[in-house]
C-alpha cells in the first residue's frame, strides 16, 4: 500500500466517468481541476459530481483541488492555424497593443533589472530585454521557434503591476465554497499580503478551505518561511519556477522548500513534468522514474501529474506507472533514506497531539507494528502522526466526510469514514471490525490506537492503546 499520494490533473483526456473510475482504481488520491482551463461553471459542477460519485462507488474518499489561475500571462489567443515566427538575434516588441508579440493583459513594466528576460512557452523561447516603455518591451530573440496561440509568458527580472488574485480567481473561489471543494491552490503567490482577497471571501462566507501556496515566483522564495506558516500546504511548481529562476538552481530550491515544509510540519507537493514523456509514449524515461523516486526519498507528501493525465494519450497507464514507482521506492524504507528524524522545533506550536504522535512513532519502531489507528474529529492528530513518517500505515477514522477527503493529500494516511462512537470500548471494538471488514487488518494483528477521552471532542487526544484485532 503506497504512502506518497498521487495527484492527477483532469482534462480532455480524463474528464469522463469511465476514465476517472480507472484513475481511482490505478491509485490517484487527489483530483486536480485546473481553473485556468475551466470556464464553464456547469461543466465544473458536473466534473466534481462525477469524481465524488465514482469515488463513493469504489469506497474511496478522493480529494479535489481547485487550482486557481492567478495572473498567468499568455500570448493573445488567435487562430489555431496561425503562429508567430521568431528568428534568433532579431528584434521584436511585446505588449498589449501594437506589438509584434501581443499579450492578453495590459501590463505596466514598473522596473526592469539589468539582464532581464522574457520567456515564452515554459522557456522554450527566450528573449533579452533591450529597451522598455511603460507598457511595451523591445526584446532580442536568443533562439528561433514558433509562438502559437495562448502560450504562457514569463518576465523574470521585471516587476509587474498585477495582483496575485484576479477577479476570475474570486469567482472560482466562491464556486469552490459552494461545491465544498477540499483544497484550493493559489497561483503565483509572492507574499502573505497576496492572500488577503482570498481571506476576505472566506470571511464573507464564514467558511474556509485549506489553502496551498504554489511556489513559482522568486518573491515567494524570499518569503518562504512566512508563506509556509500561513498556508496549509505548499506546491513546488517547477514549471514556472524553472522559468523564473536559473534552471541549474531548481534542484537545490526544490529540496530547500521540501525541507522547510517538513520542519514546519506542512504537507508539500512536487509537480511538473514528472512523467512528461508519457503524454505521447506508454513508458517514461529512466530519468523521469528517478525524478519521481527522488521526490519520494526527499519526503514529499504527494507527487503531481499535469499534462500526462489531462491531455496525454495514456492517463491511466501513467498513474499505474507512478503508483508502481512509489510502492517500489517505499519498500526501501529506512529512516536515514527518508531523512525523517523529526525534532520538536521551537518555531512549531506543540500541543498534546505531537508528543502522543512521537510516542506512537517510537512504539512502531520498537515493536515493528504496521498499523496505526487514529480516531480524529479535525484530522490534526493524523497529520501530526504523518510528520514522523512512521514505517506503518496510518488509518484515520473520522465521522466527517470533508475531513476524510482533506486527509487524502497527506502522506501515509488512509482516511476511513465512520459513524460517531459512543464510548472508548465501542471505539476499540468497532474500529477493529471496520478495518478487518475493509481488508486493512487481519485477525490477530496488533495495532496502536490513539483517541481523545471523552469521545467526540476535537483537540482532546490523550489516549494511546496497543490492541490486537
Amino acid at each position: 500500500m503506497k504512502r506518497t499520494k498521487i495527484i492527477a490533473t483532469l482534462g480532455p483526456a480524463s474528464n469522463n466517468p469511465e476514465i476517472i473510475k480507472e484513475l481511482i482504481k490505478a491509485g490517484i488520491d487527489v483530483a486536480r481541476i485546473n481553473m485556468s482551463h475551466s470556464q464553464d461553471e456547469n461543466a465544473v459542477k458536473l466534473l466534481v459530481d462525477i469524481i465524488r460519485h465514482e469515488a463513493k462507488q469504489l469506497d474511496r474518499s478522493v480529494s479535489i483541488i481547485f487550482d486557481l489561475s492567478g495572473p498567468k500571462l499568455r500570448v493573445k489567443r488567435f487562430s489555431e492555424n496561425k503562429s508567430i515566427s521568431i528568428e534568433k538575434d532579431k528584434f521584436y516588441t511585446i505588449g498589449y497593443t501594437n506589438s509584434d508579440i501581443p499579450i492578453d493583459v495590459n501590463l505596466i513594466f514598473k522596473h526592469v533589472e539589468e539582464g532581464a528576460l522574457v520567456k515564452i512557452n515554459d522557456g522554450n523561447l527566450s528573449f533579452k530585454v533591450i529597451n522598455h516603455k511603460n507598457s511595451q518591451l523591445e526584446i532580442c530573440a536568443e533562439n528561433s521557434g514558433e509562438i502559437t496561440s495562448g502560450k504562457g509568458v514569463n518576465f523574470p527580472g521585471i516587476t509587474l503591476n498585477i495582483p496575485a488574485v484576479t477577479e476570475k480567481d474570486i469567482n472560482d473561489l466562491k464556486l469552490a465554497i459552494s461545491l465544498d471543494i477540499d483544497w484550493v491552490a493559489i497561483s503565483f503567490i509572492r507574499n502573505v499580503e497576496d492572500c488577503k482577497p482570498i481571506q476576505k471571501v472566506f470571511d464573507e462566507y464564514s467558511k474556509s478551505i485549506p489553502m496551498i501556496a504554489k511556489i513559482e515566483k522568486p518573491e515567494a522564495l524570499e518569503n518562504l518561511s512566512e508563506l509556509i506558516n500561513l498556508f496549509d500546504g505548499i506546491l513546488v511548481a517547477r514549471g514556472d519556477l524553472g522559468v523564473e529562476m536559473p534552471l541549474n538552481e531548481l534542484p537545490i530550491l526544490s529540496k530547500k522548500i521540501v525541507n522547510e515544509c517538513l520542519k514546519k510540519h506542512k504537507p508539500v507537493i512536487i509537480a511538473t513534468q514528472m512523467l512528461e514523456t508519457m503524454i505521447e509514449n506508454p513508458s517514461p524515461t529512466r530519468a523521469e522514474v528517478n525524478d519521481v523516486a527522488n521526490a519520494i526519498y526527499d519526503g514529499a507528501d504527494a507527487v503531481m501529474l499535469s499534462g500526462e493525465t489531462a491531455m496525454g494519450n495514456y492517463p491511466v497507464e501513467t498513474v499505474k506507472m507512478m503508483s508502481s514507482i512509489t510502492k517500489s521506492v517505499e519498500k526501501d524504507y529506512d529512516q536515514s533514506n527518508f531523512n525523517r528524524n523529526i525534532q520538536f522545533k521551537n518555531d512549531v506550536k506543540i500541543d498534546n497531539r505531537l508528543p502522543i504522535a512521537h510516542a506512537v512513532f517510537t512504539l512502531v519502531k520498537d515493536m515493528k507494528v504496521k498499523h496505526i489507528v487514529i480516531m480524529t474529529e479535525s484530522g490534526k492528530t493524523a497529520k501530526q502522526m504523518a510528520v514522523f513518517r512512521p514505517d506503518a500505515t496510518i488509518y484515520a477514522l473520522c465521522p466527517h466526510w470533508d475531513i476524510c477527503r482533506e486527509l487524502n493529500l497527506i502522506w501515509g494516511i488512509i482516511p476511513v469514514h465512520v459513524n460517531e462512537f459512543n464510548s472508548t470500548d465501542d471505539m476499540l471494538v468497532q474500529s477493529s471490525a471496520i478495518l478487518k471488514q475493509k481488508g486493512f487488518l487481519k485477525e490477530g494483528e496488533t495495532f496502536i490506537l490513539t483517541a481523545g477521552v471523552p469521545v467526540g471532542i476535537s483537540g482532546s487526544t490523550n489516549m494511546l492503546k496497543i490492541h490486537t484485532a
